[in-house]
């Protein structure tokens, strides 16, 4: 067990965000359209594509409207044993804090994810004393495909208000929720930019801010390094569990993890998943691991205040990315040593390079 003296506090630092009903802050002030089923997809992006064209340029304090689309919420999945994962991780994401509690729902009507299933009573109490909004689309009063857009475009006409009168204030570097994540990674990724960015999360533990590393496809061939860095052994244990539960879960489905390493990976001078595992660690920096998350589930919900905090989700750049949504991150790193496309519209994202000339490119 390693026991590093404790980083002095970094005070002093702040940024300009939007403060929540519930305590957290946003660095964005987006209009989150959440869908219960995958058969509403059509219809809600038809409908954003409006607000974005014929809405947004009145409520010029709201940055975008977004729609959490998904290809979930009904057939024989949602009574899966892991059901829960893929279902809080949409309740979850819907809270994020960067679309201010104001929760809004599409749904279709007769699915198995009902409205009162994905978001039971209570779960927006503390970001919202209204009721659920919830536009069903298979209500009587809808006739044709445009009744539908307009009732969603009706709705959303509200929640932006709301959103519009809002206003940034300078906040602490302490609300900063960071997530940090590696892609397309190189032989260069443990040595340049995966080091950089260990070394700033270590300054915003030190100011008091919650750092979250995930990826536990690569992360696992380095376990040893994490346990050893828990802050409890409840913690260590934590640690472990996730990575069983993850092996069980890969062993169901006959795949082999040492497959991690892609072939672009191996074309950059990676050769082994070990060397990925070590690599993709030191993005956490030295401090201690203070909590530990399962899939889709939010720091909120398990009570997790500051520091670095261990977010178990697969090592799939927009799985992890989508999950660290999920857990409650406002900020997000993301390096790499081959390049991607990667981005994500709810939160701002920093990419990181790991040579000159991917940077320039």
């Amino acid at each position: 067990t390693v026991r590093p003296e404790p980083l002095p506090p970094l005070d002093g630092h702040t940024f300009e965000g939007y403060r929540n009903r519930d305590g957290s802050v946003g660095t964005r002030n987006i209009l989150a359209i959440t869908q219960t089923v995958q058969c509403v997809a059509g219809v809600t992006g038809f409908a954003v594509e409006r607000i974005r064209r014929e809405l947004l340029p009145r409520f010029p304090n709201v940055d975008d409207v977004v729609a959490l689309e998904h290809g979930y919420g009904c057939g024989v999945a949602i009574d899966a044993p892991d059901a829960i994962v893929p279902i809080r991780t949409l309740r979850n994401i819907s809270l994020n804090p960067n679309f201010g509690g104001e929760v809004m729902l599409v749904s279709l009507g007769c699915e198995k994810l009902q409205p009162e299933k994905l978001m039971p009573p209570g779960t927006i109490a503390l970001v919202d004393q209204r009721p659920l909004d919830v536009v069903c689309l298979q209500d009587d009063h809808h006739v044709g495909f445009l009744s539908m857009v307009d009732s969603i475009v009706r709705q959303a006409e509200a929640h932006l208000a709301r959103l519009d009168a809002r206003r940034r204030e300078t906040v602490p570097a302490s609300e900063l929720v960071v997530g940090v994540q590696c892609g397309g990674s190189d032989a260069f990724s443990g040595v340049t930019a995966n080091p950089a960015v260990g070394f700033c999360s270590d300054l915003l533990v030190r100011a008091g801010a919650t750092v979250m590393f995930s990826e536990v496809t690569e992360v696992r061939d380095g376990i040893d390094q994490l346990t050893a860095r828990a802050a409890t052994p409840e913690i260590a244990q934590q640690l472990i569990d996730q990575m069983a539960w993850y092996d069980a879960y890969l062993a169901r489905g006959r795949s082999d993890r040492s497959a991690n390493t892609t072939p672009g990976n191996k074309k950059g001078g990676l050769s082994n998943i070990v060397e990925k595992a070590m690599g993709s660690i030191v993005k956490s920096g030295t401090a201690p691991i203070s909590g530990v998350l399962a899939p889709g589930e939010s720091l909120r919900e398990r009570g997790i205040q500051r520091g670095l905090v261990y977010a178990a989700t697969p090592a799939s750049d927009f799985i992890c990315g989508t999950l660290q949504l999920a857990a409650g991150m406002n900020l997000h790193v993301f390096t790499t040593g081959r390049g991607t496309p990667y981005g994500l519209a709810d939160v701002p994202v920093i990419k990181v390079a790991t040579r000159s000339e991917l940077a320039r490119r």
